[in-house]
This record gives structure tokens, C-alpha cells and sequence, in this order.
């Protein structure tokens, strides 16, 4: 694609029944944003404390959320332009060092970069081409553009603590988890927001329920980075005790989940790549009712 096409399609108007590209940034701006505020989540970082984490604070998570602004922005209108792989790569290394200048070098938000990057771009295409916004349009179009490219991605040597920590303990890494399309996403936290919404549950425990979700069944590689195998295997048992127990609904789950966020924090352990399917979450439910 030629520079003037690209610059052609990020110049024009969003169609009358469409999001703008600067309305599919500010909706994950508002994602990450969701899913900071968003206490307590076992280990992570609120604004309530730092959770597992003695390098940052909520501070330092929304001095990063505003570097990202411009970005998310920008991933929508090369979304849109249905630009290659490489492109978006770019964009988001661009953007990492963003996040890492305002940070003072701390790792925030990387996870969020790539997940709700592609998100933001496949939301863009799926506007241009199809005039949708819905999760199943989102996903189709980011299979349909870069579905390859992430397979090829997914194959590289890992280099970061996560990917290593996933090849070492043969499970599925967040490169792999985008090559298939994010199906923990899709078919696992949507589902479980929906439920949640369908039980009356209020915005907040909607969230804690579709957390939780996750933390039963993804491969977080943050976990395993942390905690190894074991540390994996007791979150995920923690969660599903929660879940079965009848999850943010239940009488006394609000103290069920502190007492879990302190047994997190007491093991060291930080479900970061649960906290960015969380954030994805938050953005596909607010992409598809933005007026």
C-alpha cells in the first residue's frame, strides 16, 4: 500500500452508522482504565495497592495508560487501511517505548500494547469494510488480515520472560493465544461477562466474574514466570473454587476475593496476561455500544 492510500484512508470521515478511529482509541484507553480500577484482582495492581508488585503503583499504570492514547488511535486507522503485519508492529514498538519513557522504564502495560492493539486494528478494519463493531466481526477480520503473520510470529524464538517461561513449561504463550485469535477472549471471558449481565450483576461484578474466568482456564505465562507450574496450577484452582462457588454473585465475595489477593500477594504471583484479556474484554463490550 502507497503512502498517499494510507493517508487517504486515515483521512476519511468514519462512516454515519461507524465508530471513528479516535472513538475506537478512547475506548481502550477507557479498557485499561477499567481494568485498573477494577479491585480486588488477585495479585495485580489497583488503586487500591500494588498488589505483587513493589516497582510500580496505580500511578505509574496511568501515567503509562496516557502515553497509549495516540496509539490505540493510530492502530485503528491502519486498522482500518488494512495495513500489513509489519506496520502494526512497528506501531506498537513505537509505542512500548512510549510506555517504557513514561514509566521510567517499568513494564506496564506490554501485554496490553499487543492484545489491544490488534483489537483496535481489527476493529478498524471490521468498520471500513463490513460497518461492524461486534466481538465476532473483531475477531474474523483480525484472522482474515494478519491471521498469518501472527502464526509466523508465534513461531519465533521467545525472548521476553513470559514467552521463555511458556516454551519451558510447554504452554500455550500470548503469541500463540493471538495466532488462534484470542480464543481464551472469545469464547471463554465474553461468554462469562454476558452470563454475569444476564444474572444482574452490577458493572463491577460483572468484570470480577469475567476475571476470574480467565484466571480458571489461561495459560498466563506471567504466572509461570513467577511461580512455575505450581504457581500456575494454584491460581487456576483458586479461580475455578471461586467460579463453582458461585463467583462475584455469591454471598461474601468481596472478602472471598481480598482473602485470594492477599494469598496471591503472599506467593508472589501476578496474572498479568489475565489483566490484558480483562482490558480486552472491557473494550470489545464498549466498542459495541459507543454511539
Amino acid at each position: 500500500m502507497s503512502a498517499a492510500t494510507l493517508r487517504a484512508a486515515i483521512a476519511a470521515p468514519a462512516p454515519a452508522w461507524g465508530l471513528s478511529a479516535a472513538q475506537i482509541g478512547r475506548a481502550a484507553t477507557l479498557a485499561l482504565h477499567d481494568e485498573l480500577a477494577l479491585a480486588p484482582k488477585p495479585g495485580l495492581v489497583s488503586f487500591v495497592d500494588s498488589g505483587s508488585h513493589d516497582d510500580m503503583d496505580a500511578h505509574t499504570f496511568m501515567r503509562s495508560l496516557f502515553s497509549l492514547r495516540r496509539y490505540f488511535v493510530r492502530m485503528a486507522e491502519l486498522g482500518a487501511a488494512q495495513v500489513p503485519f509489519a506496520e502494526l508492529e512497528r506501531s506498537g514498538i513505537a509505542a512500548e517505548a512510549r510506555m517504557l519513557a513514561a514509566t521510567g522504564g517499568i513494564n506496564t502495560h506490554r501485554g496490553a500494547i499487543f492484545v489491544l492493539g490488534l483489537l483496535c486494528a481489527a476493529t478498524g478494519a471490521a468498520q471500513a469494510l463490513d460497518g461492524r463493531r461486534d466481538a465476532d466481526a473483531v475477531r474474523e477480520h483480525l484472522r482474515r488480515h494478519w491471521g498469518g503473520a501472527l502464526d509466523a510470529r508465534s513461531q519465533r524464538a521467545p525472548t521476553l520472560p513470559g514467552g521463555i517461561a511458556a516454551r519451558r513449561h510447554g504452554l500455550r504463550s500470548a503469541s500463540q493465544e493471538a495466532a488462534l485469535g484470542f480464543p481464551v477472549l472469545f469464547e471463554t471471558a465474553l461468554p462469562a461477562w454476558d452470563d454475569a449481565r444476564r444474572r444482574g450483576l452490577s458493572a463491577q461484578q460483572v468484570r470480577l466474574d469475567c476475571f476470574f474466568s480467565i484466571l480458571a482456564v489461561l495459560d498466563d505465562s506471567n504466572l509461570a514466570h513467577r511461580g512455575g507450574l505450581e504457581g500456575l496450577h494454584f491460581a487456576r484452582r483458586a479461580a475455578r473454587a471461586f467460579i463453582e462457588q458461585g463467583g462475584a454473585g455469591q454471598p461474601g465475595a468481596p472478602a472471598a476475593a481480598w482473602s485470594l489477593h492477599r494469598d496471591f500477594v503472599a506467593r508472589h504471583l501476578s496474572p498479568g496476561g489475565c489483566a490484558d484479556l480483562l482490558a480486552a474484554a472491557c473494550f470489545l463490550r464498549r466498542v459495541a455500544r459507543e454511539p
